[in-house]
């Protein structure tokens, strides 16, 4: 679909005419909450399929035809297909494969933002999909609705702003403890000790993976695996440096450590990884 010229989407057509791809950031009311937001059409028909890694992000996929066949740490059965549904995080590989047919948008959110938003705890989402009518009911299906019968990625965004920017205004903060644990997590690339963060919290680490699993999915040490990871694939495509410095880097305990944690976030080895 053409862009618009007053809608700051960015299109896209990295499958060389196999899908189109319409991106928008999300607005000043949605940041922190939201990290972007998707409209993704395949236009030809095949069977095609592509690997995620672990990662920060929780999506909520609003399909308007086809579904897709998804694995976790595995490849799609028959009976793994999803088309509207969220999913939390996974400390794996994503398998996603599709036939040509698919359709759907998709909105991305950080991990808090996401437990605000659903309004529930994240560790009900962590390692499955779940159902749109399951995560969100009949709110979410009149959702779909309304985005199914939109005319264009615009105004899909449009209406998608304003339904999370709704139930946000209504939605618990997160608890300033939490926050404070996450984002140092995050801004320390996953090299904070986890027995660090209980005592400057004065918590027990029991105490402070049953608050991580309600708000984010996971425990501490699980998304601190991930934050590292995402750094030294990050770091494996920004420069040319050997992978015992990648790992001395980012807090690995030598270059097997990184292999292994690869192996177990993304399902392949480093040098595999980054050549993609």
């Amino acid at each position: 679909m053409p862009a618009d010229s007053k809608d700051d989407s960015r299109h896209e057509s990295p499958g060389l005419d196999r899908f189109e791809m319409v991106r928008r950031a999300p607005s000043h009311r949605l940041q922190g909450v939201v990290t972007n937001m998707c409209g993704f059409r395949e236009t030809m028909p095949g069977h095609f399929r592509a690997i995620e890694y672990a990662s920060l992000t929780v999506p909520l996929v609003i399909s308007f035809a086809e579904p897709f066949a998804i694995g976790l740490g595995r490849d799609p059965s028959d009976n793994d297909r999803f088309a509207s549904f969220a999913a939390g995080l996974y400390a794996g590989p994503v398998v996603i494969e599709s036939c040509g047919g698919t359709c759907c948008m998709q909105v991305n959110f950080t991990p808090l933002g996401a437990r605000r938003f659903f309004g529930r705890p994240m560790s009900e989402l962590t390692d499955r999909m779940v159902g749109l009518d399951d995560v969100l009911g009949v709110e979410g299906i009149a959702f779909r609705e309304r985005l199914g019968n939109a005319p264009d990625w615009s105004s899909r965004f449009a209406i998608a702003e304003a339904f999370v920017g709704d139930r946000l205004a209504t939605a618990d903060r997160t608890q300033a403890d939490i926050v404070w644990a996450y984002e140092t997590i995050v801004s320390t690339r996953g090299r904070t000790r986890i027995s660090t963060l209980a005592e400057k919290l004065g918590w027990s680490r029991k105490h402070l993976n049953g608050k991580f699993s309600d708000a984010i999915g996971t425990g501490p040490k699980t998304l601190s695996r991930i934050v590292r990871f995402n750094h030294a694939l990050g770091l494996s495509r920004q420069s040319n440096s050997a992978w015992a410095d990648i790992a001395a880097d980012c807090g690995y305990a030598d270059q097997a450590h990184l292999v292994r944690e690869f192996r177990d976030l993304a399902g392949v080895a480093p040098t595999a990884l980054a050549a993609r």
